[in-house]
Protein backbone atom coordinates (compact mmCIF):
# COMPACT_ATOMS: atom_id res chain seq x y z
CA UNK A 1 0.00 0.00 0.00
CA UNK A 2 1.36 3.54 -1.18
CA UNK A 3 0.66 6.91 -0.92
CA UNK A 4 0.29 9.05 -4.02
CA UNK A 5 0.71 12.91 -3.61
CA UNK A 6 -0.52 14.96 -6.51
CA UNK A 7 0.84 18.78 -5.31
CA UNK A 8 -1.05 21.34 -7.41
CA UNK A 9 -0.95 24.95 -7.55
CA UNK A 10 -4.55 25.07 -5.79
CA UNK A 11 -4.81 21.39 -4.30
CA UNK A 12 -3.13 19.22 -3.37
CA UNK A 13 -4.50 15.54 -4.19
CA UNK A 14 -3.63 12.22 -1.61
CA UNK A 15 -4.76 9.18 -2.80
CA UNK A 16 -3.75 5.88 -0.97
CA UNK A 17 -3.44 2.61 -3.45
CA UNK A 18 -3.16 -1.12 -2.93
CA UNK A 19 -1.48 -2.72 -6.55
CA UNK A 20 -3.78 -1.24 -8.68
CA UNK A 21 -6.58 -0.74 -6.86
CA UNK A 22 -7.38 3.11 -5.90
CA UNK A 23 -8.29 2.59 -1.54
CA UNK A 24 -9.48 6.65 -1.15
CA UNK A 25 -8.37 10.29 -2.78
CA UNK A 26 -8.81 13.12 -1.20
CA UNK A 27 -8.20 17.38 -1.84
CA UNK A 28 -6.58 19.59 0.18
CA UNK A 29 -6.20 23.06 -0.37
CA UNK A 30 -2.40 24.10 -1.16
CA UNK A 31 -0.97 26.49 1.48
CA UNK A 32 2.46 27.92 0.99
CA UNK A 33 2.18 28.79 5.09
CA UNK A 34 1.42 25.32 6.25
CA UNK A 35 3.92 23.50 8.21
CA UNK A 36 5.01 20.08 7.75
CA UNK A 37 3.51 19.04 11.01
CA UNK A 38 0.38 20.63 9.73
CA UNK A 39 0.30 18.76 6.72
CA UNK A 40 1.29 15.28 8.78
CA UNK A 41 -1.78 16.34 10.64
CA UNK A 42 -4.26 16.61 7.51
CA UNK A 43 -2.68 13.59 5.85
CA UNK A 44 -3.04 11.47 9.19
CA UNK A 45 -6.47 12.52 9.38
CA UNK A 46 -7.34 11.57 5.81
CA UNK A 47 -6.06 7.89 6.74
CA UNK A 48 -8.21 7.78 9.77
CA UNK A 49 -11.22 8.66 8.04
CA UNK A 50 -11.16 5.73 5.64
CA UNK A 51 -9.62 3.45 8.26
CA UNK A 52 -6.30 2.88 6.41
CA UNK A 53 -3.69 1.77 9.59
CA UNK A 54 -0.64 4.11 9.07
CA UNK A 55 2.06 0.89 9.73
CA UNK A 56 0.76 -1.04 6.65
CA UNK A 57 1.57 1.84 4.32
CA UNK A 58 5.11 0.79 2.91
CA UNK A 59 5.94 4.30 1.24
CA UNK A 60 4.76 7.51 -0.85
CA UNK A 61 5.71 9.04 -4.08
CA UNK A 62 5.16 13.01 -4.60
CA UNK A 63 4.30 14.98 -7.52
CA UNK A 64 4.72 18.80 -7.40
CA UNK A 65 4.61 22.20 -9.16
CA UNK A 66 4.95 24.29 -6.20
CA UNK A 67 8.79 24.04 -5.44
CA UNK A 68 8.37 25.84 -2.67
CA UNK A 69 6.75 23.28 -0.46
CA UNK A 70 7.71 20.14 -2.03
CA UNK A 71 10.19 19.65 0.73
CA UNK A 72 7.62 20.34 3.26
CA UNK A 73 5.09 17.60 1.82
CA UNK A 74 7.85 15.16 2.20
CA UNK A 75 8.66 16.08 5.20
CA UNK A 76 5.04 15.34 6.29
CA UNK A 77 5.20 11.77 5.03
CA UNK A 78 7.87 11.03 6.38
CA UNK A 79 6.66 12.04 10.18
CA UNK A 80 3.78 9.80 9.78
CA UNK A 81 5.24 6.65 7.49
CA UNK A 82 8.70 6.83 9.00
CA UNK A 83 10.09 6.45 5.46
CA UNK A 84 11.80 8.77 2.76
CA UNK A 85 9.15 9.23 -0.11
CA UNK A 86 10.30 9.56 -3.44
CA UNK A 87 10.09 13.01 -5.24
CA UNK A 88 9.25 12.98 -9.55
CA UNK A 89 11.75 15.06 -10.86
CA UNK A 90 15.65 14.27 -12.14
CA UNK A 91 17.05 10.72 -11.21
CA UNK A 92 13.53 9.15 -11.14
CA UNK A 93 12.76 6.56 -13.61
CA UNK A 94 8.91 7.39 -15.27
CA UNK A 95 9.15 5.27 -18.31
CA UNK A 96 8.23 8.31 -20.28
CA UNK A 97 9.92 8.40 -23.53
CA UNK A 98 9.64 12.48 -24.02
CA UNK A 99 10.76 13.73 -27.21
CA UNK A 100 10.37 17.57 -27.34
CA UNK A 101 12.99 20.28 -26.70
CA UNK A 102 14.01 20.34 -23.34
CA UNK A 103 12.79 17.29 -21.37
CA UNK A 104 13.69 18.71 -17.81
CA UNK A 105 10.69 21.66 -18.22
CA UNK A 106 8.14 18.94 -18.39
CA UNK A 107 5.43 19.31 -15.09
CA UNK A 108 5.96 16.29 -12.94
CA UNK A 109 1.72 16.54 -12.76
CA UNK A 110 2.51 16.06 -16.76
CA UNK A 111 4.89 13.15 -16.75
CA UNK A 112 2.77 11.35 -13.97
CA UNK A 113 -0.35 11.94 -16.24
CA UNK A 114 1.37 10.53 -19.21
CA UNK A 115 2.64 7.89 -17.28
CA UNK A 116 -0.86 7.00 -16.15
CA UNK A 117 -2.28 6.65 -19.70
CA UNK A 118 0.29 4.66 -20.54
CA UNK A 119 -0.31 1.72 -18.50
CA UNK A 120 -4.13 2.12 -18.93
CA UNK A 121 -4.81 3.08 -22.83
CA UNK A 122 -3.15 2.37 -26.44
CA UNK A 123 -1.55 5.76 -27.99
CA UNK A 124 -1.89 7.80 -29.65
CA UNK A 125 -3.38 9.42 -26.92
CA UNK A 126 -4.18 12.83 -25.73
CA UNK A 127 -4.05 13.76 -21.96
CA UNK A 128 -6.10 16.60 -20.90
CA UNK A 129 -5.38 18.10 -17.24
CA UNK A 130 -8.02 20.47 -16.12
CA UNK A 131 -7.05 22.59 -13.00
CA UNK A 132 -5.36 25.78 -12.52
CA UNK A 133 -3.96 25.54 -16.03
CA UNK A 134 -5.81 22.88 -18.57
CA UNK A 135 -3.42 20.94 -20.13
CA UNK A 136 -3.10 19.18 -23.58
CA UNK A 137 -0.07 16.23 -23.69
CA UNK A 138 0.34 14.48 -27.09
CA UNK A 139 1.28 11.03 -26.68
CA UNK A 140 2.40 9.33 -30.36
CA UNK A 141 1.21 5.46 -31.71
CA UNK A 142 4.89 4.63 -30.51
CA UNK A 143 4.49 6.02 -26.96
CA UNK A 144 6.84 8.88 -27.11
CA UNK A 145 5.29 12.02 -25.10
CA UNK A 146 6.07 14.88 -28.24
CA UNK A 147 4.53 18.04 -26.70
CA UNK A 148 0.91 19.93 -26.50
CA UNK A 149 -0.68 22.75 -25.11
CA UNK A 150 -1.07 25.24 -22.10
CA UNK A 151 -3.89 27.66 -21.72
CA UNK A 152 -4.95 29.39 -18.65
CA UNK A 153 -7.75 26.71 -16.54
CA UNK A 154 -11.07 27.75 -16.27
CA UNK A 155 -11.15 29.74 -12.31
CA UNK A 156 -8.20 31.63 -13.83
CA UNK A 157 -9.80 32.70 -17.13
CA UNK A 158 -12.99 33.48 -14.59
CA UNK A 159 -10.65 35.70 -12.23
CA UNK A 160 -8.83 37.35 -15.02
CA UNK A 161 -12.36 38.44 -16.33
CA UNK A 162 -14.36 39.56 -13.18
CA UNK A 163 -10.63 41.62 -11.48
CA UNK A 164 -10.45 43.08 -15.25
CA UNK A 165 -14.09 44.32 -15.60
CA UNK A 166 -16.05 46.60 -12.83
CA UNK A 167 -19.46 45.26 -14.12
CA UNK A 168 -18.78 41.83 -13.79
CA UNK A 169 -18.93 39.40 -10.63
CA UNK A 170 -18.40 35.89 -10.05
CA UNK A 171 -20.38 33.10 -10.81
CA UNK A 172 -20.49 29.19 -10.51
CA UNK A 173 -19.11 27.02 -13.15
CA UNK A 174 -22.16 25.40 -14.64
CA UNK A 175 -22.25 24.36 -18.28
CA UNK A 176 -25.04 26.68 -20.00
CA UNK A 177 -27.97 25.46 -21.61
CA UNK A 178 -27.16 27.98 -24.89
CA UNK A 179 -24.27 29.29 -26.25
CA UNK A 180 -26.09 32.94 -26.63
CA UNK A 181 -26.10 34.30 -23.67
CA UNK A 182 -29.58 36.24 -22.69
CA UNK A 183 -28.29 37.57 -19.48
CA UNK A 184 -25.14 38.42 -18.23
CA UNK A 185 -24.58 35.84 -16.07
CA UNK A 186 -25.62 33.53 -19.00
CA UNK A 187 -22.83 35.26 -21.60
CA UNK A 188 -19.96 34.49 -19.29
CA UNK A 189 -20.86 31.15 -18.61
CA UNK A 190 -21.18 30.50 -22.34
CA UNK A 191 -18.05 32.40 -23.29
CA UNK A 192 -15.59 30.30 -20.16
CA UNK A 193 -17.53 26.93 -20.33
CA UNK A 194 -18.35 26.48 -23.79
CA UNK A 195 -15.58 28.66 -25.10
CA UNK A 196 -12.91 26.26 -23.18
CA UNK A 197 -14.83 23.24 -24.89
CA UNK A 198 -14.75 24.70 -27.95
CA UNK A 199 -11.11 25.55 -27.80
CA UNK A 200 -10.08 22.33 -26.80
CA UNK A 201 -11.91 20.60 -29.61
CA UNK A 202 -10.49 22.94 -31.90
CA UNK A 203 -6.94 21.75 -30.77
CA UNK A 204 -8.11 18.24 -31.13
CA UNK A 205 -8.48 18.77 -34.55
CA UNK A 206 -5.08 20.42 -35.67
CA UNK A 207 -3.56 18.46 -33.24
CA UNK A 208 -4.89 14.72 -35.05
CA UNK A 209 -4.29 16.50 -38.06
CA UNK A 210 -0.75 17.22 -37.98
CA UNK A 211 -0.53 13.43 -36.50
CA UNK A 212 -2.30 11.92 -39.51
CA UNK A 213 -4.47 9.72 -37.08
CA UNK A 214 -7.72 10.00 -34.51
CA UNK A 215 -6.36 9.61 -30.54
CA UNK A 216 -7.95 8.03 -27.68
CA UNK A 217 -8.21 11.23 -25.36
CA UNK A 218 -8.32 11.25 -21.70
CA UNK A 219 -9.34 13.88 -19.54
CA UNK A 220 -8.52 14.58 -15.72
CA UNK A 221 -8.55 17.39 -13.18
CA UNK A 222 -11.13 18.79 -11.15
CA UNK A 223 -12.99 20.39 -13.63
CA UNK A 224 -12.73 17.77 -16.46
CA UNK A 225 -16.25 16.04 -15.61
CA UNK A 226 -18.49 19.78 -16.36
CA UNK A 227 -16.11 20.25 -19.16
CA UNK A 228 -16.01 17.58 -21.43
CA UNK A 229 -20.03 17.14 -21.50
CA UNK A 230 -19.82 20.29 -23.76
CA UNK A 231 -16.73 18.81 -25.63
CA UNK A 232 -17.66 17.39 -29.14
CA UNK A 233 -14.85 14.96 -29.17
CA UNK A 234 -15.07 11.79 -27.29
CA UNK A 235 -13.60 12.45 -24.01
CA UNK A 236 -12.86 9.61 -21.35
CA UNK A 237 -12.63 10.81 -17.67
CA UNK A 238 -10.45 9.31 -15.57
CA UNK A 239 -10.49 10.84 -12.07
CA UNK A 240 -7.75 8.44 -10.70
CA UNK A 241 -5.17 8.85 -13.68
CA UNK A 242 -2.21 11.04 -12.30
CA UNK A 243 -2.41 8.46 -9.30
CA UNK A 244 -1.84 5.41 -11.52
CA UNK A 245 0.59 7.17 -13.20
CA UNK A 246 2.19 7.84 -9.75
CA UNK A 247 2.17 4.27 -8.67
CA UNK A 248 3.35 3.10 -12.07
CA UNK A 249 6.44 5.21 -11.71
CA UNK A 250 7.01 4.48 -7.66
CA UNK A 251 6.68 0.42 -8.40
CA UNK A 252 9.12 1.18 -11.43
CA UNK A 253 11.86 2.60 -9.07
CA UNK A 254 11.49 0.49 -6.08
CA UNK A 255 11.14 -2.97 -8.05
CA UNK A 256 14.93 -3.29 -8.03
CA UNK A 257 15.56 -2.53 -4.73
CA UNK A 258 12.54 -5.26 -3.45
CA UNK A 259 13.92 -7.98 -5.37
Amino acid sequence: MILTIDVGNTNIVIGCMEGEKVLFTERLSTDKVKTSLEYAILFRVALDMHKIDVSVVEGSIISSVVPQITPVIRTALRKITGKRAIVLGPGIRSGVNIRIDDPSSVGADLVAGVAGALVKYKPPLAVIDMGTATTLCIVDRNGNYIGGAIMPGLRLNLSSLVSGTSMLYGISLDIPKKAIGHNTEDAMLSGIMLGHAAMIDGLLDRMEEELGEKMTVIATGGLARSVVTACRHEIRVDDTLLLTGLKAIYDRNTRDKNA
